[in-house]
């Protein structure tokens, strides 16, 4: 965006510009980048900004009270925001998590684009359903993640989380299994669905499986995307493993959110010229 008053697209801003937002635990530039690459290339008279926030409630009202058309929602937030929006669609009430909120004349909508990126990158990686899996989280995320598994057909899970009572809720919900650590079990799919590896986490340069097991995965996909490359991705990379980043997941549901909040589809190539513009 530029400073001097116009949106990419050379438009002015002006009082009938619509204004999406992003609430983050740790906002970055990559959905703001994304976004308002595609109003530009579009010609929409759309703005998209980040932001954190220490009072949610006084955020979505914000949302409500300021006509914003749309928020993405990311940790900390997928559960918390539910209680503050009036309708539930089916992607989100499936799992009990939220990354996307519509703004229809002060009626507010959440939707969950996570679970239908991940599924789609199972999907077009071929993923095999015979494959043991541990997913790493009990989450919003690791929410979209599991149930993704489930669909995919994927039914010798684990789910490690330190926290017992949401790694086992969820585990039990879909029928998996629940520890607290993976230990020294081995699977052929790893998925890391916590901030480890995130940049400015206080873990951001550790991995949330051992080097051994990475080594005896087959595939591994981290839904951090910043960076794309967390030291998980960057040590199956260098084992020659299957490999799913989580830019790849925040291209996929950033889409479907433009989507949402526009009602304009982009194209494959523009959405992939979007992700490339939105990476660091």
């Amino acid at each position: 965006m530029m400073l001097d008053g116009t949106a990419m697209n050379g438009m002015a801003i002006n009082k009938d510009t619509r204004v999406c937002i992003s609430l983050s635990g740790r906002p970055s530039n990559i959905g703001t980048r994304f976004h308002n690459y595609l109003y530009a290339e579009l010609g929409l008279n759309y703005l998209y900004k980040a932001f954190t926030t220490s009072n949610l409630s006084a955020a979505v009202t914000g949302i409500r009270g300021l006509g914003i058309r749309g928020a993405g929602v990311s940790m900390p937030f997928k559960e918390q925001v539910i209680n503050l929006v009036d309708v539930m669609h089916d992607s989100a009430a499936a799992i009990d998590s939220v990354n996307t909120v519509v703004n229809e004349d002060g009626v507010l909508h959440a939707y969950n684009t996570d679970y239908e990126a991940v599924a789609t990158l199972l999907r077009d990686n071929r993923i095999p359903t015979s494959l043991s899996v541990a997913v790493a989280g009990s989450g919003g995320m690791a929410k979209a993640v599991v149930a993704a598994l489930r669909n995919h057909g994927l039914d010798d899970v684990v789910v490690v989380s330190r926290n017992a009572d949401t790694g086992a809720a969820l585990a039990e919900r879909y029928g998996f299994s629940w520890r607290s650590e993976l230990g020294d079990d081995t699977r052929g799919l790893l998925v890391n669905a916590t901030p480890v590896g995130m940049t400015g986490s206080a873990e951001s340069e550790q991995m949330p499986f051992t080097a051994s097991a990475v080594s005896a995965a087959e595939s591994v996909f981290d839904v951090v995307a910043m960076p794309a490359n967390t030291p998980l991705i960057r040590r199956a990379h260098g084992e020659g493993k299957t490999v799913i980043t989580g830019a790849e997941v925040i291209a996929l549901q950033a889409a479907e959110q433009f989507t949402l909040y526009t009602g304009v589809r982009p194209s494959a190539d523009q959405i992939r010229r979007a992700s490339e513009f939105s990476q660091p």
